[in-house]
């Protein structure tokens, strides 16, 4: 079955998990650590991805991002690339580090942002690598103790979580840390799925794609959200997908225009992207501007490029033309 397309926008809210191959280590000890938490922050600041929660696990790791206008498949190849290639060299190894692509789930914000930095920073304690909440604190490898102001990581927005849980520092991290706390008492592994929080027996974060035709449920395993969240995410994406196939296509009969009109007037088409002001490259250049800017629906600014003339050039083009 061909794997479903990434689903992503400039500000959108992400849950990032990441494998290692055949559940292999990830880290072998704490320069690896060290190296995959120094990129995590670095390329966010770089990028202008917000990160807001986080947890390095031996075999995987977990990041709670806001994608940037680069988008978030930029930021992850540079991620899991530049990490990976340091690690084999390290370690003197061949071959993939991560279990086939990262995974990343939108998150409906509203519902699930809390519950997501408490499920991703309580992962240490799940899984053994601490006793309790103030061994967590203390822990390297997870944005809690950043969080709680016992570390320091100027990359992760701790601001924008805080401002969740109350108006000052103080109040804020007494109320998240209390909300954590409550997460240990419930016990077992919370399950995030269907828009809704339920109790898991065991296995690992998923949503399920589940539709359910007499009841009016609908998901699909890329969103964590309710049944309107969902419908939204694919309808915009839907349109962005559209919109950028229909772009492509204008742009490959643009380039057929030109080519043809070039060959009919037997005018190289490159003297004409060069500036030419030689009669017959002038008059055809004419041609073109009206051919594309009324009947194809460009911009100035995309016709001019076309042309390899200034945009103000086309607006006294098409200024002429009309008078």
């Amino acid at each position: 079955m061909p794997r479903q397309a990434r689903l992503d926008a400039p500000g959108t809210l992400h849950h990032v998990m990441v494998r290692g191959i055949e559940k292999r280590r990830i880290v072998a000890d704490e320069a690896d650590r060290a190296d995959f938490v120094n990129r995590m922050g670095e390329l966010a600041l770089d990028s202008g991805t917000g990160i807001y929660a986080w947890a390095l696990l031996p075999n995987h790791a977990h990041i709670l991002l806001r994608s940037s206008d680069a988008g978030i498949s930029l930021y992850m190849r540079r991620l899991l690339t530049g990490y990976a290639i340091r690690y084999n060299k390290r370690h003197q190894r061949q071959g993939h580090l991560f279990q086939n692509r990262y995974k990343s789930i939108i998150c409906q914000e509203e519902v699930y942002f809390q519950e997501l930095i408490r499920y991703i920073h309580l992962n240490p304690l799940r899984a053994g690598l601490v006793a309790d909440l103030n061994e967590l604190e203390r822990y390297a490898w997870c944005g809690h103790g950043v969080l709680m102001n016992r570390r320091q990581a100027e990359w992760q927005d701790c601001g924008y979580v805080l401002s969740r849980f109350g108006r000052t520092g103080t109040a804020a991290r007494r109320r998240y840390r209390n909300f954590l706390a409550q997460g240990v008492k419930q016990g077992g592994l919370l399950e995030l799925a269907d828009g809704r929080l339920v109790r898991s027996g065991g296995g690992w974060f998923e949503v399920r794609s589940l539709r359910r035709e007499d009841e009016g449920e609908f998901a699909d395993d890329r969103i964590l959200g309710t049944d309107d969240f969902t419908r939204r995410v694919l309808r915009e994406a839907d349109h962005r997908a559209r919109r950028q196939f229909s772009l492509f296509g204008r742009k490959e009969r643009v380039e057929r225009l030109i080519q043809e009109a070039c060959a009919r007037e037997k005018v190289d088409d490159r003297e004409l992207r060069a500036g030419s002001r030689r009669g017959p490259v002038t008059r055809l250049r004419k041609q073109l501007i009206r051919l594309l800017v009324e009947e194809e629906g460009m911009t100035l600014a995309s016709t001019a490029r076309r042309l390899g003339i200034s945009t103000s050039a086309v607006s006294k083009s098409l200024s002429r033309g009309r008078n």
